[in-house]
């Protein structure tokens, strides 16, 4: 190519606009479509599914996930979150980048990085577990309370069944499909095309305090509604101060995989590390909360001097353009 070409005084060519780009719409309404678009995919196919299986007869004392069918209702939730979630996420993100590498903030950080979320993800577990703990003391009217308690059993007793396992093997199987692979679907969705997003319309915090309480609504569970929103904050704080997601799918694995652990072990399942609360008193309970807490504190204090200042929403699309 000569110099002429190079230097003809023509402006340089703007660069490509992506689909969301030349159709003016906004972050908050892509990330609601798309939320909205997610929900009925992930929720709805399945329910049909179990409609199509069981029959329309379905009542409240029906119990759909049994020991006796527990590893296909295994196999169903991994190829949900697989199909239902990753895959569409990976390519809804086309709808706002051209280089999905530097969207989601793929670069591998430094392994200190993946140690430090550790601690912090198992002293936050404890913490939150107290936290419930407090809650369920909480007076209910009546109706209320009987809600409550039956919704709160029917998700223990399915979780404790999707999470049980009696040999390693059978273990390694629940850790892939119950903490792995939603580790990666979820982190993808929320922390990568959800927070990413409406870090274009709006500060990198609040898109992370945005996206924790969305965490925490998806998940149509109103009785852990407050520890999973607190979890996705955290994980949010994670992905943005590393600038990298796979910090943010890492802490999520830990969580989900030491309550797989937790539960081979044969731990209650109301456990903490220092007890079980409801045989603490509540002089022991604030002990372990502000123990728990100190920890938690600590970690997230060389957590956040081992990571750089996150660049603001605008230098960092400059720096995808420029690493593209």
């Amino acid at each position: 190519m000569s110099s002429d070409e190079i230097f003809d005084g023509s402006p340089p060519e703007p660069p490509p606009l992506t689909f969301v780009e030349r159709h003016g719409i906004s972050p908050v309404l892509f990330v609601g479509i798309t939320l909205v678009f997610l929900f009925f995919l992930y929720q709805g196919i399945p329910t049909v599914v179990a409609l199509i299986v069981y029959g329309f007869n379905i009542g409240p004392e029906t119990k759909l996930v049994t020991s006796e069918n527990v590893d296909v209702w295994r196999a169903m939730t991994g190829l949900s979150q697989i199909l239902l979630l990753l895959l569409p996420t990976l390519a809804l993100a086309r709808l706002v980048t051209f280089s999905r590498s530097s969207f989601f903030h793929l670069r591998l950080p430094r392994l200190r990085l993946f140690i430090l979320p550790f601690v912090g993800i198992l002293s936050l577990q404890q913490m939150l577990q107290i936290y419930l703990i407090v809650q369920d003391k909480i007076p209910l009217p009546d109706a209320l309370e009987q809600f409550n308690n039956q919704l709160k059993a029917a998700y223990e007793e399915v979780a404790r069944l999707l999470t049980s396992s009696g040999s390693v093997p059978e273990l390694l199987w629940v850790i892939l499909v119950i903490a792995l692979i939603p580790a990666f679907a979820e982190e993808f969705l929320f922390r990568g095309l959800v927070q990413r997003s409406l870090e274009k319309g709006s500060t990198p915090w609040r898109a992370v305090i945005a996206t924790g309480i969305i965490f925490g609504a998806y998940h149509v569970n109103p009785t852990s509604f407050v520890p999973l929103a607190v979890l996705g904050i955290y994980l949010g704080f994670l992905a943005m101060r590393a600038d990298s997601l796979w910090v943010s799918v890492a802490a999520h694995f830990y969580n989900n995989a030491v309550a797989c652990f937790a539960v081979f072990l044969h731990q209650d399942e109301d456990a903490i590390l220092t007890g079980v609360p409801q045989k603490m008193d509540t002089t022991e309970l604030l002990l372990s909360f502000w123990l728990f807490g100190v920890v938690f504190l600590i970690a997230t204090y060389f957590f956040i001097h081992a990571t750089k200042n996150p660049a603001p929403p605008g230098d960092r699309g400059m720096i995808a353009q420029d690493r593209a």
